[in-house]
Formats: structure tokens, C-alpha cells, sequence
């Protein structure tokens, strides 16, 4: 049998925490999608409206968002990463890590086989789980956008926590460049014999029983330096890619292979190139934005001229990026969704910038809701600890840590910024900002600095734009922001920490399942951004579950944030089946 292994695609970030809550709705409008966002299984359709679509999003505890999807028949809830560009879903053939009676599972029966495996380990140096499994296609369906023969990985075995977070897979909405299934799809079509070559697993290497095995944290520190996006040889990963010859060729692939949204992109199905996404705040003060993934377009009532746009960095092929077509040989294409970053500030100081990666290397960030932290450099991080007195400081009074993108400062909400450091106790606080590695000049690894996660994306409504496919030149690939952040956040932390003192309880926190339609919206808020309802006690007929601190399904440990993966390295091994 042939055997190939293909660099990382971004994952994601999570908390372990459990809860529950309830739905949202799918809404469809003449110029885009919008879909719902939770963190929990969904039940019904999305509207969909042509070209446009949305639904609203389940959230667990602010862990981590999903999506209700459409695989054959089975509706199944997924978590939203925009850090990793391929699907994958629990199968019925996993077996003791995947029972649960909470989520469903992709049961098979129309599930047609591409003769591949695959095996994803997710993290970065610090953290590693996987998943792994065959490799075919189904017709995939998401806020009523659907198509047949799409590609993804019905995984059989993983010792990731997914299910206990209310998801039975992942749905990552980067672009086909940063897709394994493209990538080694592509190169099957058109004959490739100059794949990733294969790296044998060292023995004892994937412990299913340990969730955060230590030795993973040195494979992964070993071999690959952070978001390893070349080959085992230290190859680029476009120069395999050298068989897509002509732009043509290439829309072709993507037609044929890429990812669900950029393949309707590359379709021409959709009014516009993008998405946004806005998540809801489902812990400290219930509500927050409207959770919502939008397909198409902009919510409409919000316009593009109010976000900061900023580029995408593009990646040339000396750097790991996408070789570019010989009609086409002056484009350098985007990997994933890592925007300039002009400062960090934190309470009204500018931070040094950090000394650990070179300074060849301009500031960048990776914007990822698969991320349920902010992580950025040690040396930086521990400047903001020391401002805090320490990793563990009291709640109040609110801090402020700010990104300057594209000429203006984007706050992380003061009540985002801060997580309980034991359960029930509202006076003590951890900060969501943890450190990742740093990039490495000359390397085949990603360049940014900074994994600006949920705290900070819970903020903002964020706006991904693909621009094109085959001609980024001509329409780049763009983010635009638009902060939410209410000015009063600080004042409303502060109350919330007292109503906790006087109540002897923890901060509320509940999980919301994925809808299947966008939900009703409390209104509009800053720049027309809809403001999420808070859930009630029961909504359609299911109790939501507020927790105050404490999680009914399961103890939240101090030490135990990390879930599913932390975003930044995927190590995955491709083999052709017999």
C-alpha cells in the first residue's frame, strides 16, 4: 500500500467544561446565508435563499460554537473552525470514545469511499489529540446551501473531547490551501508520484487512554516547528502541487475537491466570496452578539464600509505556500486566515513586541474560532501576567487588552478577557491568554505570532473574504472587523462579580444546542450587528442549563481548559487503501 503524509491543517482550542441550553433558527435572505452558531446537536433545516444563506450558532460554555450540518440525511452539529479548512465527522463505527446519546453520529449507509485514510494529531508544542479515519464523500448541506460529492473524513477513533462539548466533528472554513483532503485528492487525480512522503508513527506514540499525552508534546515540538506546512523532507508543500499546471486546472480542483464554502465559491453560487461570523457570550453575562454564520454576504443590516479591512498574508512557495500555475507564475495565494497585526496593549501600555522569533518576521495573527483562547508569545504573554500580579489576580476591577488592526485598537470585552480559577468563586480569575510557540524564519512553518480565539472574537463581528481562488492578485483575500464591544463592559463585569459575591454562587454559564434556523434578535447594536436574546428558562420546550459556575455532566478542574486541539500544528497521515 502507498503512503503519504501531508502537513497540518489549523485546529482549535477548547475548555473543558458541560452545560446545556437551547436553539436558534436559520434565516435566508436574496444576498446571503446565515447560520446559526451552537455548541450542541441541532435539529431541523436551514432557510436558504439562492446565492445567500444563514443559521444561528450552539455555543458550550464559550468552549467551543457549532454549526448544524447536513451529511446524507443526518443532521449533525460541528465545530465552526476557521484555523483548519477540512470536514470531518464521527462515524457509527467509533465506538467507546464516541458513544453518547447527546449527539448523533454520520451512520455511513451513503457514504462513498475515496480509498483513503487519514489521521489528524492536532496542537501545537504543548497539547495533542487525533482523530482518524476513511476518507469519501456525501452530499453535504449547511444553511440550505447543498451540494453532492463532497469530500470529508468519517473518523472511526479519536481521544479528542469533542462529543462531551455537544459536536461530532469539526467543519473548518479555511481556504483549499490549507486542506489535506484537496491537497492529497488533487494530487491522486493528476497522477502525482512527488506526495508528502509517509513517517511511521513511533511506537506507543498515540496513547488513546491519556487525553493530553506528554510525549505528543515533544513529537509535535520535534517535528514540527508550529503549523508545520511542509513536507517530512522540509519541502514546501506547494511544490507538490506542481501537476495543477494552469489557473485553470486549479479552479478545477477546487470545483471538484476543495472545501464545502469554497467550492460553492469557486461554483460561482454564492453573491458574494465570504462569510461572517458573530459568536454569543454564554458565560459571566448571558448574551452579548447574535450567534450567527452568514454565507454569501454581510447580516444585512450591516455594511461592509463599517469593518477594517485588512489582507490575508499570502504564503510563496519558498515559505510552504501553493506553487503558482506557469499561466499564472507572479500569484502567491493565502493558507489560512492570518491578518498584519500592528500592536498589542494591555491597560493603555503598548507591550514590547516579542524577542523570541526574528524580527524579519512582520506581527501577524490567525483569526480562529476554533480557538476557545488568545494565545500569543511567552515572552509576551508573561509581560501581561506580571502587569496582573500573576496568572492568578482577582476579577475585578476589569482589565483591558487591545490588538491594533489595520490603524485601530479592537478590545477584548473585559468580561471575556477573565474565566472563574475555581468553580463557584467569583472574586478569582485566570486571563484567556495563554502562550503558543513562535515562528520561525526560514522554516515551513506559519508565520504568526498571535491566535486570536473566541474571547476576542466574541468582541467583534468578523468578516472572511476569499477574494479569488486563482487570481488573489486581482481580488485579494480580506478580514474585516467590527467591534462590538459595549463601552460599559467593565462597569457590567464588575456588577456581575458582585450579584455573584452576594448570591455565594459562580458566574453563570450555559450550553446552547446548534439550531437549525437563525433565532430571533433582541435588536441591533453597534454598526447594526443583531444582539442575541437571552435564553430562557426553556425554549422550544428544552430547559436550558445554567450552571453558576459548577457543570452538572462534569468537575471542572483547574488545569483543564484544553479539549479537542489547540490550533496551531495537525499532523496527519494519508494512506491510499488497498
Amino acid at each position: 500500500m502507498g503512503s503519504f503524509r501531508v502537513g497540518p491543517a489549523l485546529v482549535l482550542v477548547s475548555l473543558i467544561v458541560s452545560c446545556r441550553s437551547d436553539a436558534t433558527e436559520t434565516r435566508r435572505t436574496s444576498g446571503g446565508i446565515h447560520v446559526p452558531i451552537v455548541r450542541r446537536p441541532a435539529s431541523d433545516h436551514a432557510q436558504r435563499s439562492v446565492n445567500t444563506g444563514s443559521i444561528g450558532l450552539g455555543d458550550f460554555e464559550d468552549i467551543t460554537y457549532n454549526v448544524q450540518i447536513q451529511i446524507g440525511e443526518t443532521h449533525i452539529p460541528v465545530v465552526l473552525d476557521t484555523g483548519s479548512s477540512d470536514l470531518w465527522v464521527l462515524s457509527t463505527s467509533c465506538q467507546e470514545s464516541c458513544s453518547s446519546n447527546k449527539v448523533p453520529l454520520y451512520p455511513l449507509s451513503s457514504f462513498r469511499p475515496a480509498h483513503l485514510d487519514s489521521m489528524l494529531i492536532y496542537g501545537d508544542s504543548m497539547t495533542g489529540t487525533y482523530a482518524k479515519g476513511p476518507v469519501g464523500s456525501d452530499f453535504v448541506s449547511l444553511a440550505g446551501l447543498g451540494v453532492q460529492g463532497q469530500y470529508f473524513s468519517a473518523m472511526n477513533s479519536t481521544n479528542t473531547s469533542v462529543v462531551q462539548t455537544g459536536s461530532a466533528g469539526i467543519f473548518g472554513l479555511g481556504f483549499p490551501f490549507n486542506s489535506l483532503l484537496w491537497i492529497n485528492l488533487a494530487l491522486r487525480q493528476n497522477g502525482s508520484t512527488d506526495a508528502m512522503m509517509h513517517r511511521d508513527v513511533p511506537p506507543g506514540a498515540i496513547d488513546v487512554n491519556a487525553r493530553f499525552p506528554s510525549h505528543l508534546k515533544n513529537l509535535n515540538a520535534r517535528w514540527f516547528p508550529k503549523n508545520d506546512i511542509g513536507n517530512d523532507a522540509g519541502a514546501p508543500l506547494g511544490r507538490s502541487m506542481r501537476q495543477l499546471s494552469t489557473t485553470a486546472a486549479l479552479q478545477s480542483s477546487v470545483v471538484s475537491y476543495g472545501p464545502l464554502i469554497p467550492r460553492l465559491v469557486a461554483q460561482g453560487i454564492l453573491d458574494s466570496p465570504m462569510f461572517s461570523i458573530t459568536l454569543q457570550r454564554d458565560t459571566i453575562q448571558i448574551g452579548g452578539n447574535e450567534g450567527m454564520l452568514s454565507i454569501g454576504q454581510l447580516p444585512p443590516s450591516v455594511h461592509s464600509e463599517s469593518l477594517t479591512w485588512v489582507s490575508v498574508r499570502g504564503y510563496p512557495s519558498s515559505q510552504g505556500g501553493l506553487n503558482p500555475p506557469s499561466d499564472a507564475p507572479g500569484e502567491v495565494y493565502p493558507v489560512a486566515w492570518e491578518i498584519p497585526l500592528d500592536d498589542v496593549w494591555f491597560d493603555g501600555a503598548k507591550l514590547s513586541k516579542s524577542k523570541m522569533s526574528s524580527p524579519n518576521i512582520s506581527l501577524s495573527a490567525l483569526i480562529d474560532t476554533g480557538n476557545s483562547l488568545i494565545r500569543g508569545p511567552l515572552d509576551v504573554v508573561a509581560q501581561i501576567h506580571a502587569a496582573l500580579g500573576g496568572e492568578r489576580f482577582a476579577c475585578s476591577p476589569p482589565h483591558s487588552l487591545e490588538f491594533q488592526i489595520g490603524g485601530r485598537l479592537f478590545p477584548v470585552d473585559p468580561r471575556d478577557f477573565v474565566r472563574e480559577a475555581r468553580p463557584g468563586d467569583p472574586d478569582i480569575c485566570y486571563a484567556n491568554v495563554v502562550s503558543t510557540d513562535v515562528p520561525v524564519l526560514g522554516g515551513t512553518g506559519y508565520l504568526y505570532s498571535w491566535n486570536l480565539g473566541d474571547p476576542f472574537l466574541k468582541g467583534v463581528l468578523a468578516a472572511f473574504h476569499y477574494g479569488s481562488l486563482t487570481h488573489p492578485s486581482q481580488n485579494p483575500p480580506r478580514v474585516g472587523l467590527l467591534s462590538t464591544v459595549d463601552p460599559n463592559a467593565g462597569k457590567q463585569l464588575c456588577d456581575d462579580k458582585h450579584q455573584a459575591e452576594r448570591e455565594h454562587e459562580g458566574y453563570p454559564m450555559i450550553v446552547e444546542p446548534a439550531p437549525d434556523s437563525l433565532p430571533p434578535a433582541r435588536g441591533t447594536g453597534v454598526g447594526g450587528v443583531p444582539l442575541a436574546l437571552r435564553p430562557t428558562a426553556t425554549q422550544k420546550g428544552t430547559p436550558g442549563l445554567f450552571t453558576n459556575g459548577v457543570s452538572r455532566d462534569m468537575q471542572i478542574g483547574v488545569g483543564i481548559w484544553i479539549v479537542i486541539s489547540t490550533g496551531f500544528v495537525t499532523w496527519v497521515t494519508w494512506r491510499i487503501a488497498g
